[in-house]
């Protein structure tokens, strides 16, 4: 009798286990946010280290970081969009996150959460008035100028609009046998973004009195030989190599390439400084961003945005300058002394600081448009066509505008 007792008493106990087992929510399962970045592997221990940081403020979420080469990061976000299991978080640039957002593939993002950022960067970001993507980091051209070769011409106070360059452009070939500057104006989107400086950003505009004037004072300075010829078929790498050997004054481009400079041409380096980019009439900045975007098919958003806003925190923004040349696009971030403060000795320290200044005037920003590859290829190819051929520039482009209002319906 004992023993069925025993073995009661055993079997009850046991019941008694699995039912509070049953019952005890399972603290062991996570929410698994998978967040692509692009190209951010050498800075692995940066990421390893906010990941950590924040998988211990939020024990319950866990997130899997995956690097993707910049060269795929089109092709197989674009895949992984169209599949019914994408990543949670991705890292992209703005004219790709605005085509998806044209696609409805993006989910909204709640404006009220993101007010640890300055209201023109968020505007820079909307899509048709809704936001879409949460700014990660951001670049701002400055002017890198040869104070030497300046100085030689009879200048100290760099110019600050396209105009008064082009007005001392002759003084300075004919004093020191170089340029003024190379505007790489055939390259990817670099007319568009100069036009945009006058406010000329649309069919509607393109073929306006004053961005007929635009064209023009470009086919001037061809035709007078103040810029060098190669200035309709070379980039920003040619145009570099061009200011190192000393062919050209001013070059227009990120503080990145003042490393270049220093690494390649020292002494040239020594003769160089930099000031805030060349302006039109707007007087607003050229700025580059990248950002953070949450598929509308992911399936943890809410912890994708927790961990985006994480990102990009003041602190984590600090900390990621620090180790780059990347200007921090959180508001509280831009008010610490590294972005406000340098060393007059410190060349670096003083591109950043006015990359960051620069963040504060950028609207009107150049917004992407549909089938903007294409209009990009329209405006360089009416640029080589006005410089080289004696073609009308209003004819050129009357048929610009009736193309790119094509492209737009």
């Amino acid at each position: 009798m004992k023993k069925y007792i025993i073995i009661l008493i055993i079997l009850c106990a046991c019941g008694a286990f699995f039912l509070l087992a049953k019952k005890t929510p399972d603290n062991t399962k996570h929410s698994e946010v998978v967040f692509w970045t692009l190209q951010m592997s050498d800075f692995s221990p940066y990421m390893n280290e906010v990941i950590a940081n924040f998988e211990k403020q939020n024990p319950k979420v866990k997130i899997k970081w995956v690097d993707v080469p910049f060269s795929e990061g089109e092709k197989r976000t674009l895949a992984a969009i169209l599949s019914d299991n994408p990543p949670d978080l991705i890292n992209l640039n703005p004219d790709f996150s605005a085509t998806l957002a044209q696609k409805g593939a993006l989910e909204k993002i709640d404006e009220s959460t993101v007010g640890q950022f300055s209201q023109e960067i968020i505007n820079s970001l909307k899509y048709k008035d809704e936001l879409y993507a949460i700014p990660w980091y951001a670049t701002s051209a400055i002017t890198i100028y040869n104070k030497a070769l300046y100085k030689k011409a009879g200048y100290s106070t760099p110019p600050v609009t396209y105009e008064r360059l082009a007005g001392i452009a002759q003084i300075i070939k004919g004093e020191t046998h170089a340029y003024a500057f190379m505007p790489t104006i055939t390259e990817n989107d670099t007319m568009l973004k100069i036009l945009n400086k006058y406010g000329i950003n649309s069919w509607e505009n393109i073929n306006s009195k004053k961005s007929v004037k635009i064209f023009d004072f470009y086919k001037r300075l061809y035709l007078q030989n103040l810029i060098p010829k190669e200035t309709i078929t070379q980039t920003q790498r040619e145009a570099l190599e061009k200011y190192m050997s000393g062919q050209i004054v001013f070059f227009q481009s990120g503080a990145n390439f003042l490393n270049m400079i220093k690494e390649n041409s020292p002494s040239m380096y020594k003769d160089t400084d930099v000031a805030g980019q060349i302006k039109g009439d707007l007087g607003q900045n050229d700025f580059s961003l990248m950002n953070l975007v949450i598929p509308l098919k992911a399936s943890k958003k809410q912890d994708a945005l927790k961990f985006a806003l994480f990102l990009t925190n003041e602190e984590n923004q600090l900390k990621l300058a620090r180790l780059t040349n990347i200007i921090a696009t959180n508001k509280h971030a831009l008010k610490n002394d590294f972005y406000t403060q340098y060393d007059s000795s410190d060349l670096m320290a003083k591109a950043r600081v006015i990359s960051a200044k620069q963040l504060n005037k950028i609207q009107p920003a150049l917004r992407q448009n549909k089938g903007q590859k294409e209009i990009n290829l329209l405006i360089n190819t009416a640029v080589q066509e006005i410089l080289l051929n004696d073609s009308n520039t209003q004819q050129v482009l009357d048929e610009v505008a009736k193309k790119w209002k094509i492209l737009a319906e």
